[in-house]
């Protein structure tokens, strides 16, 4: 995929989506911040069940802890892995009440420094809760990355690289939530939809089934 197709690509997503947003639900830099702890290797819409019960009643760091562990996991034992995710929400708000004054930090080292906060979670939170041009590369961003042609790379650091080196400043800071959105929905694992894709002509991926 070349400058001028990954112009037209991000055009034409942002044409279709200006103002994309998480399909997480959160009010809050903390909630934002405890629900994407919550969702590695799982859904949104699973998260989304469990926070819907856990943010009503605790939604801060201290009223996290005012529940204890055994209280947090009966709020989010329906979500996969459960009780170490728990148990680094603990330490996290522990963390937060403790050095920042019950506050999320701003800071990619003070974000990682937080148990269960790896790269990933550190860029949702900077680019979502405080507008950075950062890429979070979740499982569909390195997929639709390395099918399209848009920024190849072996690995998730590699895949973030060169989606900041190539995408325009222009689109930076909603370009995640595109390509997330467009390998949930249309650049799907085993069966991607090209017929349906709006972007497909830029695309180097060459399915069997396209002439």
């Amino acid at each position: 995929m070349n400058r001028a197709s990954i112009e037209s690509f991000f055009a034409t997503l942002q044409q279709a989506n200006p103002n994309p947003v998480t399909e997480l639900e959160y009010t809050s830099v903390f909630e934002l911040l405890a629900a994407v702890l919550l969702s590695a290797q799982a859904t949104d819409v699973g998260v989304n069940k469990a926070t819907r019960l856990l943010f009503p009643v605790a939604n801060t760091p201290q009223n996290i802890l005012n529940l204890g562990l055994a209280g947090l996991e009966s709020y989010i034992k329906t979500i996969g892995l459960y009780r170490s995710k728990a148990k680094h929400l603990m330490q996290a708000c522990e963390i937060l009440v403790r050095e920042h004054g019950g506050k999320v930090p701003r800071s990619r080292e003070a974000l990682e420094a937080l148990p269960g906060v790896g790269r990933k979670t550190a860029n949702v939170v900077l680019n979502v809760a405080f507008g950075e041009p950062t890429m979070a590369v979740d499982t569909h961003i390195f997929r639709v990355s390395n099918r399209t042609g848009l920024a190849p790379g072996k690995t998730p650091l590699e895949v973030e690289k060169q989606l900041l080196r190539r995408v325009p400043k222009a689109y930076l800071v909603d370009a995640h939530h595109w390509i997330i959105l467009h390998g949930r929905y249309v650049c799907q694992a085993r069966k991607p939809k090209c017929p349906e894709c709006a972007v497909a002509q830029w695309c180097d991926f060459k399915p069997k089934t396209r002439a």
